[in-house]
This record gives C-alpha cells, sequence and structure tokens, in this order.
C-alpha cells in the first residue's frame, strides 16, 4: 500500500453502499504475518481481534468462521454448527478463488459469493471488534451487531 493513500477494498464498499458504519485502520505490512504478530504491533487486545478462517465440508461446501486470533476453531463444534459430519482447512492455494481476497487480508464481508459465517459468540463481550479489512494492511473496527449484517453470519461457541 502506499503512504498516504486511502484505498477502499470490496468490503469497504460493500459497508458504505449498505450504509453500515465502521472505521478503517490503515497499518504498513508488506507480507502476510499472523493476526497476533499485528496485534502485538497496534497494541491491540488479541481477544477483541478476529480472523477469518475458511473451510470445506464433507459436502463440499464452503463455510467461513471468525474467530479471536488467539483461539482455535473446533472443528467438531464449527462442523456441527452448519450441519457437516466434518470440516477441514480450505487449501491455502485456493483462498483467492473461493474468497476474492488472499491469505492475511481475507474478510468475511463481501467474498466474491455469501458463505454460511460464524463468529465465534465471544464477540458479543465487546462493543467493538476489530477484523480484516478485506487487504492486508487493513483493519475495520465495528460493533458485533454490524459485522454480523454485514456478514449474514450467526453467532456460536466454535472456539477451544
Amino acid at each position: 500500500m502506499l503512504a498516504g493513500k486511502e484505498i477502499k477494498t470490496n468490503a469497504m464498499r460493500m459497508l458504505d453502499k449498505s450504509k453500515i458504519p465502521y472505521k478503517a485502520n490503515f497499518y504498513t505490512c508488506e507480507e502476510f504475518i499472523d493476526g497476533i504478530h499485528i496485534a502485538d504491533m497496534l497494541s491491540q487486545p488479541y481477544e477483541q481481534s478476529f480472523k477469518t478462517l475458511v473451510l470445506v465440508g464433507k459436502s463440499g461446501k464452503n463455510y467461513v468462521f471468525v474467530i479471536p486470533i488467539n483461539k482455535e476453531l473446533d472443528l467438531k463444534a464449527a462442523a456441527k454448527c452448519v450441519g457437516e459430519k466434518n470440516i477441514e482447512m480450505l487449501h491455502v492455494k485456493d483462498i483467492k478463488d473461493v474468497t476474492g481476497y488472499i491469505r492475511g487480508g481475507c474478510t468475511a464481508i463481501g467474498m466474491k459469493k455469501p458463505y454460511p459465517t460464524v463468529i465465534d459468540s465471544s464477540c458479543k463481550q465487546f462493543d467493538e471488534i476489530i477484523v480484516s479489512g478485506g487487504a492486508i494492511g487493513v483493519q475495520l473496527f465495528m460493533t458485533p451487531e454490524n459485522f454480523i449484517k454485514a456478514s449474514g453470519a450467526k453467532t456460536d461457541n466454535i472456539t477451544i
């Protein structure tokens, strides 16, 4: 990203079009590093910072799970909440084709297609959560309710 040049990601354009409020935060990062390192770099709480995971079920359908960066997805609970026998992570090489986003910049808002999305119910304890903004170096700050509205997500206990 060019310093001083504000970009609009697909997620931001979708939020603007739907008149869903958010705050964008831009930071310098040339390549993917995990959410823990980003939160440390920006002095942000882990529990309030959420990562987006894309999985595929035994049926071949794709699903999106959004969980705190310091937690792991409970695969059994996640499969159960979307009605699958089991699910597994989508291969990294397929992320862009499936979502329209790259690894490290993937968000549940504004994907190529709407996929069933579940956000961990721990999001409800915060007035504001932090999610990827749809590109490396972009974050969105928004209420959990607005994230749910924008992504079509449901909430469930899906972390270990």
